[in-house]
């Protein structure tokens, strides 16, 4: 039986994953890069986050949030953050699918936070050494975060007189 709000989830498999990555971040570009190489069970598509492809593909989505935290959209709308994301990530590869249901207990999924919150912490790590400094990180995509107002999108301009052409 569903509930109001429900998909169906008994009924509705998962056949695909799109996974949000952060592509300017060199931990997360290593991770997209590991991710290909794996044999799957339910195909990846890996899609940088905050991208106008994502933007276009998930309008719904808060793509300023994608930025921040590990976000993996399924092909019928699932949505999943932070450790949920990596263990249906780890779900859908073929050697690491029992790893994932272990960290879907609940002992597991404290350890999947953990694992989540580290990588995030080197992650910030990384904007707090001289190159950041604690100020506005700007990405070449548009997205700017500032640590007063978290991610916000300037789309690019055209400095200079010269715009880009599609």
């Amino acid at each position: 039986m569903t509930t109001p709000g429900d998909r169906d989830t008994a009924r509705v498999p998962v056949r695909g994953l799109t996974v949000l990555y952060d592509a300017e971040c060199s931990l997360c570009a290593f991770l997209r890069d590991w991710l290909v190489r794996q044999p799957q069970l339910v195909p990846l598509e890996l899609v940088p986050a905050g991208s106008d492809e994502a933007r276009v593909r998930f309008p719904g989505l808060d793509h300023r949030a994608t930025l921040d935290d590990v976000t993996v959209v399924g092909d019928s709308g699932q949505v999943y953050r932070g450790a949920a994301a990596w263990v249906v990530v780890l779900w859908a590869l073929r050697e690491h699918r029992p790893l994932s249901y272990r960290l879907s207990t609940p002992s597991g999924a404290r350890l999947a936070k953990g694992a989540v919150l580290a990588a995030a912490k080197w992650r910030g790590s990384q904007w707090g050494g001289s190159e950041w400094g604690g100020q506005t990180y700007r990405r070449s995509d548009g997205w700017v975060y500032d640590p007063r107002q978290g991610w916000t999108y300037r789309a690019p301009g055209c400095d200079g007189g010269a715009c880009p052409t599609g």
